[in-house]
Parts: structure tokens; C-alpha cells; sequence
């Protein structure tokens, strides 16, 4: 396991081999001025989410895990790593 430090932030318990690829998917989430701007790239699979977790996206670090996050006012609030599966 290892952790990922993002714009002060520290997030434990990341397996090492998805250490890199979260960490940039969430310097994207920081970067993005608009929502739509993390359709690019594809691979993100942004999408809006239901149920419990409507009103949040997330787009994809690999086949289990996605970054959750709401999108208010330009810019991306309660983040976290879920392990989908």
C-alpha cells in the first residue's frame, strides 16, 4: 500500500501498481475548469452516478477503482477512491 499527497492531501492505503495513475486523474479533477473538460481522455468514463450516490460523477482509475466526487461552482468538492467491485 502506499499514499498519494495531491494539493496538501495525503491518501492512504492505495495499492502501489495505482498509486501514479490516481494520483494524475486527481491532479485532472483539480485542473478541470468545467465538468466536461474530464470527458478527455475516453478512458475516464465520466459518468453521472444514481441511487445513494446521485448529485456525484466519477471517473475511472482502472477496472475497480473510480474517484466520486459532487461538482459545484466550477470545481470539485468531497473526493474520495472507491473500490467499486
Amino acid at each position: 500500500m502506499a499514499n498519494i499527497e495531491t494539493a496538501g492531501y495525503t491518501v492512504r492505503g492505495l495499492p502501489l501498481q495505482l498509486q501514479q495513475r490516481a494520483r494524475a486523474k486527481l491532479l485532472a479533477i483539480d485542473a478541470a475548469n468545467r465538468l466536461n473538460d474530464l470527458l478527455i481522455p475516453p478512458g475516464n468514463r465520466l459518468e453521472a452516478l444514481r441511487a445513494d450516490r446521485r448529485g456525484q460523477y466519477s471517473i475511472r482509475i482502472n477496472d475497480r477503482g473510480r474517484i466520486c466526487f459532487v461538482w459545484r461552482d466550477g470545481e470539485s468538492r468531497e473526493v474520495e477512491i472507491v473500490d467499486y467491485h
